[in-house]
């Protein structure tokens, strides 16, 4: 990872290291989104939906899985909202 010194002493990141920062976003916004299906949606629901916009906004080579984490995220939270209204909790319940 290289950087440039700018004035007052900030630095830059190149842009290859920025693209693939945005990438690893991507795929940690896929990731998250789907383990939070099953487990923790109430945190990393939120989570893929932030790295998804944020790879998106950087400008990622794989715009399709930052779409997905995105787009996970959300059904995260749907699901959520779905458990809560249900069960009047936060976790799965499979018991009648």
């Amino acid at each position: 990872m290289s950087t440039v010194l700018l004035r007052k002493g900030r630095t830059r990141v190149d842009d290859a290291d920025a693209a693939d920062t945005a990438d690893d976003m991507a795929v940690a916004s896929f990731i998250m989104g789907l383990v939070g299906l099953l487990v923790f949606n109430i945190v990393l629901g939120p989570c893929a939906l932030v790295l998804g916009g944020l790879a998106l906004a950087r400008g990622t080579t794989r715009r399709g899985r930052a779409l997905l984490g995105t787009a996970l995220g959300a059904a995260d939270l749907i699901v959520l909202a779905v458990l809560v209204t249900a069960n009047g909790t936060v976790s799965w319940n499979f018991t009648g």
